[in-house]
């Protein structure tokens, strides 16, 4: 794995991350079934959250000197924080990258987290749940929530955990 860096985004990375955005709603099209609008844009409330509402964190992913993904945190200013959107791209997956992003993204944010992604997804399926046992051994749940608005789709799987304050040294 090249240098790897998980990083807050600034406002100098949002068109960045806002080039990356369709990549990430293009994938999850295929298990969500949400098209683009009229124009063939997708859906961007997330990706504007992420930027300007207070509770939320982009995080830019990069691999040596170019974008390799993002993650968008909410809920920093609740109980549990909530791994909203994650997305690494096609040719950076399965190198490790992801699951630094994952480890280093939860151990700024210690305490309560909840992470969701679709059934069908198996390869998000089974990247959560091997991420899950790796942060807290088997100190994790899962269960199924209705899709809020969505009742004519499957419900997500939602995995739970609490990530434990590092020490700094």
């Amino acid at each position: 794995m090249s240098e790897t860096s998980v990083r807050l985004a600034d406002s100098t990375d949002r068109p960045t991350v806002e080039r990356l955005w369709p990549l990430f709603r293009h994938d999850l099209s295929e298990f969500d079934g949400r098209l683009p609008r009229a124009d063939g844009t997708f859906d961007d409330h997330r990706l504007r959250m992420a930027f300007t509402a207070p509770g939320w964190a982009p995080y830019l992913l990069t691999s040596g000197a170019r974008p390799a993904g993002f993650a968008f945190v909410r809920g920093l200013d609740t109980p549990t924080r909530v791994l909203n959107s994650f997305f690494v791209v096609r040719g950076a997956r399965r190198t490790g990258i992801g699951r630094h992003a994952v480890r280093e993204i939860v151990a700024r944010h210690p305490g309560p987290w909840d992470i969701a992604f679709q059934d069908a997804n198996r390869a998000a399926a089974r990247f959560w749940r091997r991420v899950a046992t790796e942060l807290t051994g088997d100190a994790w749940t899962e269960e199924r929530r209705p899709v809020p608005g969505r009742p004519q789709v499957p419900p997500d799987v939602w995995i739970s955990f609490s990530a434990p304050a590092t020490r700094r040294a």
